[in-house]
Formats: structure tokens, C-alpha cells, sequence
């Protein structure tokens, strides 16, 4: 009896230490990948908005959640719009509103003033160009029967470590797509890219002949939270992290979804150069391929520009554009 209740007393201080340990670790949380993983492996899933103070520094959470269950707060740093996974434990938060954060850069991107030589637009509203010399190049993966375009992927990576890409990626195409999505993610871990992980919507609904404005995410009865947060847990499954940023399917949309994708604090990410549409890119464009199969003729495009020169350079991360 003695011998057995040693033997508990042991383990139960084993478990404390782990637990104390575990509680101490306050740096971002990792999330191990797993082959197969769903959205469902992310639970209690909230849109926040919340001002968070851990040892002087300054986060705002936008989402609360559970993985493995561990509290988690999905963050972003109001000033470098960099995104984080935190351990809720860590922090001291409290609900903000957009007015008392207005003045952070973070805000001013989700909400920028209305430009008077830029009318309101059904195709292509949000974030079109950014600052400064350069290109920021987005890839969308849309959901697709055929395999991603490593080659294009290779091109990129062959301009040096960690070249900073931005995927704008629909969760079925992640649920489809495992093995492509975990070469993508060795390509990140390895150092070849810097990925942002920008949301594309889940099943990016498109009726071919429909009508914009009747099409895409203004089809009647999509549920856009749906759309946004489905994408969000299984980056997050994955053990990615979602960027601040949202590219509408076909960049269509209008006042009103603009207005909720604000309240859901992401930042609407169009582009002034898709290239397979046109026009060329110049300094500071925001160049939009396909890279999910759907549009080789951009690719190639994208191929001739950068081996001619004419494709601006640094490639730059997306976070510096607005």
C-alpha cells in the first residue's frame, strides 16, 4: 500500500512539473501538422477583437479557439500586421473597439480612407498596389482537379532564401490537395520561401455564365463567415497561421460584403496586375497567377517577364503593402 501510494504521489508531481512547465512556455504556440487534418481538429472558433499585453508587448487578438485543448488566440501586431498563434494563458486581454485602435496601421489597412479617384467597384475593391519599388507576388489556389504548378513555385524559390510569396488558398483546395499543400509547407520550413497564407474563401462558389453580380460570394445564401473561417481552421490544422489578408473569389464583391469582411478585421487584397488578363506590372504591383493548374498562360507570362527583367524586383511581403 505504502509502495503504491508512493508511486502515485511520484507521478502526481511528475504531472505538476509538466503542467508548470507547459503554463511558463509563453513564446508563440506551434501546431504539430498532421497528415489529413480537418477544421475540426480547431474548436470553439470566435471572432474577437481584443487589445492583449504580455510583458510590454502589444497584440490584437482577432480570433479565440482551442486545438488539442489548448486555448489559443490567433494575433496580429498593429504596427508590422505580422500574425501569430498565442496561448490565450499568456496574455491579459481586453475587447477594443476599430475606433480606439484607428490609429494603428493594422486598422488604417482594414479600413483605409475612401479614395476620391478611385469610385466604388464591384471587380478588383481593397488593396490594389502597394508602397514603394518592387512586386508583391500572390498565387490563388483555387479549388482545382489538377496538381499545383511546382514549376512556377520553383521560379519563385530560385530568387533566393526565404523569397516572400503570398498563396491565397480556398480550404477545399487544402482538402484536396494534402500532398501538394505539405510540399508548400517543407518549402516554408526549409527556408526557400516566406509563404503568407492569405484566405481565398472555402469552396469559392463561381457558376460559369452567371452574372458578377450574382456570382461568386454574392450568390444567394453563402454564408461568408463560413466561407472565412472554414479556411482559417484548417491553415490553423495544419499548423499554419492565416494572414490578415482576404482575396474575394474572381475579386468580385461589394459595399456589403466589404463591410462584414471589415468587421471580421481581414484586409480585402485585390490586384493591379493579374497577369493573365493584364496590364503589365510596375513598380510596387500586386501581381495575381494561378498557380492551382487553371491559368498556365499567366504562368508563362509571369516566366517572360521575370527572364526578360521586366517583372520588378525585390519580391516583397505582403504585409508592407498597405
Amino acid at each position: 500500500m505504502k509502495t503504491a501510494l508512493s508511486a502515485l504521489l511520484f507521478c502526481a508531481s511528475l504531472s505538476a512539473a509538466a503542467t508548470a512547465w507547459a503554463e511558463g512556455d509563453c513564446g508563440p504556440a506551434a501546431i504539430a501538422p498532421l497528415a489529413g487534418a480537418t477544421g475540426a481538429r480547431v474548436q470553439g472558433y470566435e471572432s474577437i477583437f481584443e487589445s492583449c499585453v504580455k510583458d510590454g508587448e502589444t497584440r490584437l487578438a482577432t480570433r479565440r479557439f482551442r486545438v488539442d485543448g489548448e486555448k489559443l488566440l490567433l494575433t496580429v501586431d498593429p504596427q508590422s500586421l505580422k500574425t501569430t498563434l498565442e496561448r490565450a494563458a499568456c496574455w491579459r486581454c481586453e475587447e477594443t473597439r476599430d475606433a480606439e485602435q484607428a490609429e494603428t496601421r493594422f486598422l488604417q489597412a482594414v479600413r483605409p480612407p475612401q479614395d476620391p479617384d478611385r469610385p466604388p467597384a464591384l471587380v478588383n475593391a481593397g488593396l490594389i498596389h502597394g508602397k514603394g519599388a518592387g512586386a508583391f507576388i500572390t498565387g490563388d489556389l483555387c479549388p482545382s482537379h489538377k496538381p499545383l504548378d511546382r514549376g512556377f513555385i520553383e521560379e519563385v524559390a530560385a530568387q533566393g532564401p526565404e523569397t516572400p510569396l503570398t498563396l491565397s488558398v480556398s480550404g477545399a483546395w487544402i482538402a484536396q490537395h494534402g500532398e501538394d499543400f505539405a510540399w508548400l509547407q517543407e518549402k516554408a520550413r526549409s527556408g526557400a520561401l516566406d509563404i503568407s497564407w492569405a484566405d481565398h474563401s472555402y469552396s469559392h462558389p463561381y457558376i460559369p455564365g452567371l452574372r458578377d453580380a450574382q456570382n461568386y460570394l454574392l450568390r444567394p445564401g453563402v454564408d461568408l463567415d463560413r466561407e472565412i473561417f472554414e479556411t482559417e481552421k484548417i491553415l490553423i490544422a495544419h499548423g499554419e497561421t492565416p494572414s490578415v489578408f482576404f482575396r474575394f473569389p474572381g475579386l468580385v464583391s461589394d459595399g456589403a460584403l466589404l463591410e462584414r469582411l471589415k468587421e471580421r478585421h481581414l484586409v480585402a487584397l485585390g490586384a493591379d496586375s493579374w497577369l493573365a488578363l493584364g496590364p503589365p506590372p510596375k513598380p510596387g504591383s500586386i501581381v495575381l497567377v494561378h498557380p492551382n493548374g487553371n491559368e498556365p498562360g499567366g504562368l508563362q507570362i509571369f516566366s517572360r517577364l521575370l527572364k526578360s527583367g521586366r517583372m520588378p524586383k525585390p519580391f516583397r511581403a505582403i504585409n508592407e503593402a498597405p
